[in-house]
């Protein structure tokens, strides 16, 4: 084990799947019979902070650094082999950096986190993350409008709702309140509405890809969230293909970028 690397153990269970196919209304799943679906690993391992030690906004507490709130900012994902449904997984995750900056929402600090995912000793899974903390406060006013994104050929139109958000928060056992609590989103955040979640963001972006290309070996991963989306105001999905993947966007109700992201494949389909 990776010195000062913690460890976890899950199990890709089949329920997984099927509740992933559920919020994502596919009558018949368009990944791999008996795999966990690519970014199905974000449905694993949830955070299991006693409710006693959760902070005011839902997240475990972090009183110490005075830097509470947490964020999601992004992954660069590595899909080495496939996780069969069944399987018993083991997490390992690392710190690899951490940065304090101050900015126009106050000091934060970045925070890069690897988790390591391996079934029976054989890794499947690198999944980088980069989470941001900040402090408490009127921090959620979305940035002001930026550069209309342009639209790729390939599009889909969503509008998330409160059903949405409420069934994925339950599906990651996310207590963040920015996603399920307008009040506190409201009037404490400083949001004009709930927060749809970022890592939502990205499945919606892989299943985007899927939809077009069902047979792709997915090899890789990244999204890079730029800006919040919110329940109730529609958004667009957006893919360019090339022949080693896809390039994609969330675009929001303004026009402008959101979240990019893109899927690098193998050449070939999967047998």
């Amino acid at each position: 084990m990776t010195p000062h690397a913690e460890l976890a153990t899950d199990v890709a269970a089949v329920r997984y799947a099927h509740l992933l196919a559920a919020l994502l209304d596919h009558e018949s799943p368009l990944w791999r019979p008996g795999e966990l679906p690519p970014l199905g690993h974000f449905l694993m391992f949830p955070p299991d902070a006693h409710q006693s030690r959760l902070g005011p906004d839902g997240h475990p507490a972090r009183d110490e650094s005075g830097l509470p709130r947490r964020m999601w900012a992004g992954s660069r994902i590595r899909f080495l082999a496939p996780i069969p449904l069944g399987s018993t997984v083991v997490r390992e995750t690392t710190v690899l950096s951490q940065m304090e900056k101050s900015g126009r929402s106050g000091r934060m600090l970045f925070v890069t986190m690897q988790h390591r995912l391996s079934v029976d000793g054989v890794p499947r899974i690198v999944d980088e993350q980069d989470i941001v903390y900040r402090e408490p406060g009127r921090n959620g006013a979305p940035p002001s409008p930026g550069e209309l994104a342009t639209v790729p050929p390939v599009t889909r139109h969503i509008t998330a709702d409160p059903v949405q958000l409420f069934r994925f928060s339950a599906l990651t056992f996310n207590a963040h309140r920015i996603h399920y609590d307008l009040p506190y989103t409201v009037d404490v955040e400083g949001y004009p509405g709930l927060v749809v979640h970022g890592p939502y963001l990205a499945t919606l972006l892989m299943d985007l890809f899927l939809r077009h290309h069902p047979d792709a070996w997915i090899d890789g991963f990244t999204f890079r969230a730029l800006r919040p989306v919110f329940a109730g105001e529609p958004f667009v999905l957006g893919l360019t293909a090339d022949a080693a993947g896809g390039d994609l966007i969330v675009i929001d109700h303004a026009g402008a970028a959101a979240m990019k992201a893109r899927v690098d494949i193998r050449r070939g389909t999967r047998t």
